[in-house]
């Protein structure tokens, strides 16, 4: 049994004519975007190689629009139903070749059509459980780089404070301990050199010995210098 008619297909539709490229060329892309969702069907369209991608992609985003605007339908919950491109009408030209002949040149053009609908309830269910286990995953990934980041910065400053330790200290406590140690080395500083007992006068030596230096002679003053020439 034949499918449904062209214009009995349900869904919004957006309608590119006159395009300047060739049916075959054309149909080798939408091929790609039959029965996709509308935002995988815009990525794959993106990063097509193919020059006629982006007329695509720009009547997909108008199909888009007008089912958003004018059939009030939530843009994650379309797919492209249907997409086909037909045979528009073909220029011909000539370009002169040797010994006076022509070659013909055909300038082909081609009618596309897009049609966008909403998703099945099955499919849509589906693909609302893979974006929700998705989105959980990626906020999972978060949460475990944002601890891990936090644990590298907490262990490189308690690396930094086994390290330096007075550069991390409260300023109370840090000026306290500086007051401390100064006074200890004050302190240590200031006491008298402890002294040794020492021995009794005399003691360890043979009698009639003296303990200290030997007595220096006294030099002769001037009493002594008279009596002397008294004498003589």
């Amino acid at each position: 049994m034949p499918g449904p008619k062209t214009n009995e297909r349900e869904g919004t539709r957006a309608v590119l004519r006159w395009a300047g490229a060739s049916a075959f060329k054309i149909r080798e892309v939408i091929d790609l975007i039959r029965g996709k969702p509308v935002h995988e069907a815009s990525d794959l369209l993106r990063f097509a190689e193919r020059d006629c991608a982006a007329l695509i992609e720009k009547l997909l985003r108008s199909a888009v629009a007008n089912a958003q605007n004018n059939d009030g339908l939530d843009p994650e919950e379309l797919y492209v139903s249907a997409c086909y491109a037909d045979e528009g009408p073909t220029a011909k030209r000539w370009r002169p070749r040797a010994r006076g002949r022509a070659t013909r040149i055909r300038k082909r053009s081609c009618h596309i059509t897009l049609i966008v609908s909403r998703m099945p309830e099955e499919q849509l269910a589906k693909l609302q459980a893979r974006r929700r286990a998705e989105n959980l995953a990626m906020r999972a990934r978060r949460v475990e780089a944002t601890r891990r980041a936090r644990a590298e910065v907490t262990e490189g400053a308690s690396r930094r404070e086994r390290r330096h330790p007075e550069a991390f200290a409260p300023e109370g406590e840090g000026e306290a301990a500086g007051a401390e140690e100064a006074a200890a080395e004050e302190a240590i500083a200031g006491e008298p050199a402890t002294e040794q007992p020492s021995e009794p006068v005399g003691a360890g030596q043979p009698p009639g010995t003296t303990d200290g230096p030997p007595a220096e002679p006294e030099e002769a003053g001037p009493a002594s210098e008279q009596e002397g020439e008294m004498e003589s």
